[in-house]
This record gives structure tokens, sequence and C-alpha cells, in this order.
């Protein structure tokens, strides 16, 4: 039986994803510190109306809120028992949405980073990292979830554990890494290392590719990347909208709609078949992005210097794939925005 996102990205050339959790609901009051993941037990009608924003604006995948859903991060505020329920709550609100949308929409289950090292640097071993994936895997399942949506991922280990969770669970997966200013995640993984390693895996994903790290145009730059190693394995693209600013006392992404546009037409040109927005990308980026992908014609794939013109210029001058001396500090900043 094929799942259903399988049979959409059979049928169309590119689908349009969600954007930002942690900045919709931050702008809802979600206090800092506060697990966003609470809110689904808490306060539902909020997370049905961060789901109900994306497909408004035209999204035909949206993430639930359960990022941050696993044991290891639940543990810093006393839930890890409490796994199971708030994933499956968050897959259910997200399963009522999609249902009521009057055309098809993918509920796609948020699986974020444990926030632990592997051993020999960490603690964490792979069984209990299978273990804590699996968990929330299960939990997603119940509520519905069409597929699993592994996200911000740094270390191979970590995606590695994740992609055999999702076997264990029975469930079609995607998984996406995020590059910072390197052009490499944090742990040091190339776009031409991911390429090639989600093609190791037992269980490949649906799709793979790059969400978050510094602002569109490193991005981008991934993406080609990823394009170059001659994958034929559909892309995703989820950027940032734009650079995080600090302004009256709270971070403002300061990437426009218009350039959210121009950004999701590039990457449809770059041959990205799922397009979406990250931290800073609210519904008003989203409808600014549906509109250009059905109104603009396909153009030829971007070069570095169309990116750069477009979208501003890029962070680092070495996109982690060459010398990587005198290389920035690198950061990482999840979907919570």
């Amino acid at each position: 039986m094929i799942d259903v996102l399988s049979r959409m990205l059979a049928s169309r050339d590119w689908l349009m994803a969600d954007g930002a959790t942690g900045t919709t609901l931050f702008n809802m009051g979600l206090e800092s510190g506060e697990p966003p993941e609470f809110w689904n037990t808490d306060r539902p009608d909020n997370i049905r109306t961060l789901y109900r924003g994306a497909v408004e604006a035209g999204s035909d995948i949206f993430l639930t809120n359960t990022f941050g859903g696993n044991a290891s991060r639940l543990k810093l505020h006393q839930a890890q028992g409490r796994v199971r329920e708030l994933n499956r709550v968050g897959a259910e609100l997200g399963r009522e949405i999609a249902d009521k949308a009057g055309r098809m929409v993918v509920v796609a289950g948020s699986v974020g980073p444990t926030g632990e090292i592997f051993e020999p640097m960490g603690t964490l071993t792979h069984a209990l990292a299978v273990e804590m994936f699996h968990e929330q895997a299960e939990g997603l399942k119940e509520g519905g979830a069409d597929v699993l949506w592994i996200e911000t991922i740094s270390a191979p280990e970590e995606y590695k554990a994740a992609a055999e969770a999702a076997a264990r669970a029975g469930m079609p997966w995607c998984g996406t890494m995020s590059f910072d200013t390197a052009g490499r995640t944090m742990m040091g993984v190339t776009s031409a290392a991911m390429a090639a390693m989600v093609e190791t895996l037992p269980n490949p994903p649906i799709a793979f590719g790059a969400n978050c790290g510094v602002g569109a145009s490193d991005l981008m730059r991934t993406v080609l990347g990823f394009a170059s190693t001659g994958t034929e394995r559909p892309l995703i693209a989820k950027g940032n909208a734009g650079i995080p600013k600090y302004h009256d006392g709270h971070i403002h992404y300061d990437g426009t709609p218009e350039l959210m546009a121009e950004y999701a037409v590039l990457a449809r040109d770059a041959g990205v078949r799922i397009i979406g927005g990250c931290c800073g990308t609210m519904p008003e980026h989203l409808r600014a992005m549906r509109e250009a992908l059905e109104t603009r014609p396909k153009g030829p794939r971007p070069t570095l210097e169309d990116i750069s013109a477009h979208l501003g210029g890029f962070s680092s001058a070495s996109d982690g794939t060459g010398d990587t001396s005198g290389d920035p500090k690198r950061e990482r900043r999840g979907r919570r925005g």
C-alpha cells in the first residue's frame, strides 16, 4: 500500500510544506522555556489554529507540534512519562484539521533531536536513541500521522537511529538535517555526505533535505549540494524566513513574504520537490510562496550568483565540502524559533 505522501509526489511536481511552529506559538503567548508540546493537551484550540493557518495558507503538508516530544527532551520538564500521550494528541489534532481541509493534506509527525550526544563523546547509545524515537513514533502513529518527519538533526548516528525507529513503527518517513554557517551540520556532515548516507539505510526516507540553519541563501546552497550528487530521491527545503534580529524584547526574523516567495521559486527551480519554511515563517509568508509557485513559470537551475542576488549573501565563503579552515563558529537553532 503506497503512503499518501508518495502518492502526492507521484502526481505533483512540487508540494508546499508549512512554516514555523515556535514563532507562531510564541505569538500566541507561549513563554520562553515552556514546552510547546504541553499545549497539545492544555490549549488544543491554539494548536488547531496553528495547523489551520498552514492549511489555509496553501500548505500540502504540515508538521505536528511534537518537535521536542521525546523522553530526553520531556524529562527536562518531568514529563518523560507523557511521550505517547503528547504525541498522540498532537497528531489527533492534526488529523482533525487535515480531514476537514477539503483536499488532500499530509499530517507529518514532527520528530526533533534528543538533545543528547552519542557515545563515545557523550552517553547516548544507539539502542536508547532508537527506543526513544520509537516511543514517539508509536504515539504519532496512534494519533493518525501519515508520515514521520525527522528534522533538525546534526549527527548521522541520530539520523540512523530515527530511521530504525520509523521502521520499527512501520511508518514511512522523511528526514532533514540542519546545516549551519560553515555549510555543515554541527557534527560536521556535508550535503554530499548526507545524500550518500540516506542511500545506505535499510529503509531510506521518502524524501530528504535541509531545514532551519542560518537563512534562505545558505540553505539553498546546501540544496544545490544535494542536487549535484545526482540523487533521484525527492529533496526537501525548509528555510528560515531571513535572519533573526533582536528587536523590542523579542526575536524577529527579517525575511519578508516577497523574499520567501523568491526562495520558494528558486528551490523549485533547483529541483526541490517539498518546499516550506522554518523559523519565522508565518502564514503570510506561506501565502506568498504558494502564489509564486503557482504563477511563476519554471526556470533553469539557479546558480550561486542567482541565489545571492535574490536572497542575499552567504554567511561563509565555504559550502562545507572543501577546506573548512577559518570557518565561522557554528550555531544551531531548532524549529521552535
